[in-house]
């Protein structure tokens, strides 16, 4: 038989040897309990959040592999500003307020899904998500806060120094 892939969305630190994975994984014979224990461990500091997961499984020799991806930047930010989602009315209504480090550390947890050539650009990008999440940075407005990227006022906090 070889090597199934198997992909779920779950809830970090939540999964359970009952669905999505059990009915998936149960009838190959698979430790169940075993999988759901390793991808909570995993998971565990995107508790909460949807959060991707991969489970390679070697059907012969019953051994599992769990990897994880990282959760939505909206669900990163909603998380990292206390609120479960963005303002309806962005532009007009505010759902949180960030710390610009709390930008940088989402920017360099995405980073690798991110197209973003540089941390700065990557930012930007997590930027522009608060715009449409209607989550103010520092109480600016986030298209602010991007022309003060611009301007180069972050560039210590990016470790961009000119």
């Amino acid at each position: 038989m070889g090597e199934k892939t198997f992909r779920f969305l779950v809830e970090g630190g939540k999964v359970t040897a009952g669905p999505p994975l059990g009915p998936a994984l149960g009838p190959l014979g698979l430790n169940v309990l075993a999988v759901a224990e390793e991808a909570n461990k995993l998971t565990k500091e995107f508790m909460g959040m949807r959060v991707p997961i991969e489970i390679k499984v070697d059907t012969d020799t019953k051994k599992f592999e769990v990897k994880v991806g990282t959760p939505s930047t909206s669900a990163l930010l909603a998380s990292a500003a206390g609120v479960q989602k963005g303002s309806g009315t962005a532009g007009k209504d505010y759902a949180g307020d960030l710390k610009m480090s709390d930008i940088v550390r989402i920017a360099e947890t995405k980073r690798v899904e991110l197209r973003s050539k540089t941390l700065k650009a990557a930012v930007k990008e997590i930027l522009g998500s608060c715009v449409s999440m209607g989550i103010k940075v520092e109480g600016k407005d986030p298209k602010e806060v991007v022309k003060m990227v611009d301007q180069g006022k972050y560039d210590e906090l990016l470790g961009e120094a000119e």
